[in-house]
């Protein structure tokens, strides 16, 4: 197939999670082909992360299972969308028990991998995650695999007092191997240029498509890509290294290759989702350093709300903070100058504690936000939100007793007709939370023959 542009033209931009731009598929003249369109919504799959648990008899239901449940004071916020989500309990991993309380529970959330401790060069969370393998598998199908956004930077060092895990762990809830993390884009503003750049629209004017000329523009204006840079740089390395450092060099090369090989399929025909209602743009994001925490929350999830409804990805995560964030959220009424994970030892003490749930209230409102935004918009008489499974919750249920038993996990959405919203899903004790993770990666049309401790795809959703 011959191509307008050079493998170097195409290849202009290296993201840290070496995401590379999309061009639609080219002809063998060099025009630019029609993509086909799809005739029904795509499912999409989110994961939403927030750390140090909850106040449990605050977040749990009293009651029995199904739809005869009151809504607790840490959910009142997803009242107005009680038809639209369903309160899965009973799930827990299994390999973080007894444990340390943070760091390996949050790569776990999404593989349930067993989480070497280590001296931070020799990572191993034990899994691949669920939106690791989504994307490995369908991907290709959309102008970015994933989208991964957070919040936190990534932490470094050994934590000694609690266990000896490498901090680096619980940073990521991706992982595109034991081994590798996929960072996390934490700059609003970066994370919207990361959709509008690659996907053929035209940053800052909403709606506005570029035109091809622009793009070609814009794929020239960096005549040499990085991953040239690297593999010329590498050539020249490689005459220099031992035996062993050679092998990990190839090793490396590999995962560039494995990249140069996904942009060549790029250039193969899609079937894509084209929402033509102007129902939801946003200008480009100011500066990160002039957002307070509240407002940069709101844009991120706007972004990935985004990037769903422009069908430039199908499957994202959102990080609301790390590990052991130790964000100050002195912006909610009632509670002080203090750290988030400090709240979250509150020993009972009733002012800690009623400062510790109003955050844990604060990140459920945030997913009310997302609920309410995507339901209203129309994708030919369905909602986005219709066409999309979310799923919300931590990797600890209280967080005072660091208790990885019965995690808070609430699944919204659809699943373009193969989910049962409105109602409370109470699983058998123990109940591997892989089921659930399974369950939604079927829905997507992945099979993984063996999936963490899952036992089968979780019963009850339908």
């Amino acid at each position: 197939m011959n191509h307008p542009f050079s493998r170097r033209d195409v290849l202009h931009g290296l993201g840290a999670t070496l995401a590379l731009p999309w061009l639609e598929s080219w002809s063998a003249t060099g025009a630019v082909a029609a993509t086909k369109k799809l005739t029904s919504p795509p499912l999409r799959t989110a994961f939403f992360f927030f750390p140090n648990g909850v106040v449990p008899e605050h977040w749990t239901p009293k009651g029995d299972a199904g739809k005869g449940w009151e809504m607790t004071p840490m959910l009142k916020s997803l009242t107005p969308h009680r038809d639209d989500f369903q309160l899965v309990e009973g799930l827990w991993h299994k390999e973080t028990d007894g444990r340390n309380g943070h760091w390996p529970k949050v790569p776990a959330w999404l593989s349930g991998g067993f989480v070497e401790r280590g001296s931070g060069g020799d990572i191993d969370t034990g899994g691949t995650s669920t939106d690791q393998l989504l994307a490995r598998e369908i991907g290709h199908r959309t102008i970015l695999p994933s989208i991964e956004l957070g919040i936190d930077p990534p932490r470094t060092g050994i934590d000694n007092v609690g266990g000896g895990f490498p901090r680096i762990v619980g940073s990521y809830i991706s992982w595109r191997d034991p081994h590798t993390p996929v960072p996390k884009e934490i700059d609003p503003q970066l994370a919207f240029d990361r959709l509008f750049r690659t996907g053929g629209r035209y940053p800052g004017v909403p709606g506005r498509k570029s035109t091809p000329e622009e793009q070609q523009q814009s794929l020239q204006q960096d005549t040499r890509s990085v991953l040239d840079l690297v593999l010329d740089d590498a050539r020249q390395l490689d005459k220099k290294l031992s035996g062993s450092d050679q092998v990990k060099l190839d090793e490396y090369l590999e995962s560039v290759r494995a990249v140069e090989r996904r942009v060549e399929a790029s250039a193969s025909p899609r079937d894509r989702w084209i929402n033509e209602e102007k129902q939801f743009s946003m200008e480009r994001p100011a500066d990160a350093d002039s957002l307070t925490h509240p407002e940069k929350v709101k844009l991120m999830l706007d972004i990935l709300v985004l990037s769903f409804w422009t069908d430039t990805t199908r499957i994202g995560t959102m990080m609301l903070g790390d590990a052991q964030s130790s964000q100050v959220f002195d912006f909610i009424p009632g509670v002080r100058n203090k750290s988030y994970h400090g709240l979250s030892h509150h020993r009972n003490e009733k002012e800690m504690k009623a400062e510790y749930e109003k955050i844990g209230t604060w990140h459920v409102e945030q997913f009310a936000y997302v609920l309410e935004k995507m339901k209203n918009l129309d994708e030919g008489g369905s909602s986005l939100l219709d066409n999309s499974q979310l799923l919300f919750g931590s990797s600890l249920k209280d967080g005072n007793r660091h208790d990885p038993h019965d995690l808070p996990l609430v699944l919204a959405g659809r699943g373009a007709g193969s989910l049962m919203p409105g109602r409370r899903v109470r699983a058998p004790k123990d109940t591997p939370m892989c089921n659930l993770l399974v369950s939604m990666m079927n829905r997507m049309g992945v099979e993984p023959k063996t999936f963490g401790d899952s036992t089968g795809p979780m019963a009850g959703l339908a």
